[in-house]
């Protein structure tokens, strides 16, 4: 298969399954070894691309973003709150992060743990969706200090590959009493400052690994992710409003059967 080809494909996984409840580490993974390619050398361009994602949901809410910064400065209690609470949530994945990095990446060459785990996080999303009692929140704000701290420490699952970073938080969120919106927009805005420093840490620990010319490839990689996450973030939240997380659910179960079966009889 062409280098070109494959970039668009992961490009397109990526800016697709990155904010939704499926994993895009996993989907990445698993398409890799699809399409015949070793999933460990293309670990590092599957990190790299993701801020296209990242700054998809900048964009998409570039108002909140600069809504926050001006009240931060005038040190108001909504912004400073805001900040507060993402920043309690994102020390967790630094902290374990850099404790278990090391395992962190061996995981991310293994697709039988993505396969398993996309279908034990299908059934645990589907159990959440079923007994969860959640109540109107108020957006991120109205989230509490010590809920901001279990959604961060609920978000470190994720460092397994196949559990999904948004579903963890999202699913987190709600089991804990977040309403389901408030709890996807924590997602999406936790999303910045973790994929950030996880992208960040990768490249500098390994950024000697990527080929000759892989520059470019990333630039187009991480274009097209953006591209495609901007219409699936304003999509996710129509579709999360009238038929809640199930779907997803029961195609991560899907999926992974499938993956599972293919991954043991090749």
């Amino acid at each position: 298969m062409p280098i070109l080809l494959l970039v668009i494909i992961l490009g397109l996984v990526e800016g697709i399954t990155e904010y939704l409840p499926v994993s895009s580490t996993g989907h990445l993974i698993l398409a890799t070894e699809l399409m015949g390619f070793d999933a460990e050398k293309w670990a590092l361009f599957n990190v790299a691309i993701q801020p296209g994602a990242i700054l998809a949901i900048v964009v998409l809410y570039w108002r909140t973003f600069w809504t926050v910064a001006k009240g931060l400065f005038g040190l108001e209690h909504g912004p400073l709150i805001f900040v507060r609470n993402l920043l309690v949530a994102f020390i967790p994945a630094v902290v374990l992060g850099l404790a278990f990095d090391k395992y962190i990446e061996e995981l991310l060459g293994s697709a039988v743990v993505v396969a398993w785990a996309l279908i034990i996080g299908g059934i645990g999303i589907l159990l959440v969706e079923r007994f969860a009692k959640t109540h109107e929140t108020g957006g991120i704000t109205g989230v509490s200090l010590k809920q901001s701290a279990m959604i961060g420490l609920v978000q470190c699952l994720a460092m397994v590959p196949g559990v999904s970073r948004s579903g963890a938080t999202i699913l987190g969120a709600m089991s804990f009493g977040v309403d389901r919106r408030t709890a996807a927009e924590f997602s999406f805005f936790l999303a910045v400052p973790t994929l950030t420093g996880a992208t960040a840490l990768q490249l500098f620990k390994h950024h000697d690994q990527l080929a000759s010319g892989m520059g470019g490839w990333i630039l187009l990689g991480a274009f097209i992710s953006f591209l495609v996450a901007v219409v699936v973030v304003k999509s996710f939240m129509a579709i999360i409003t009238r038929f809640g997380f199930a779907p997803f659910a029961w195609y991560r179960i899907v999926a992974g059967g499938a993956a599972l079966a293919w991954l043991t009889l090749r």
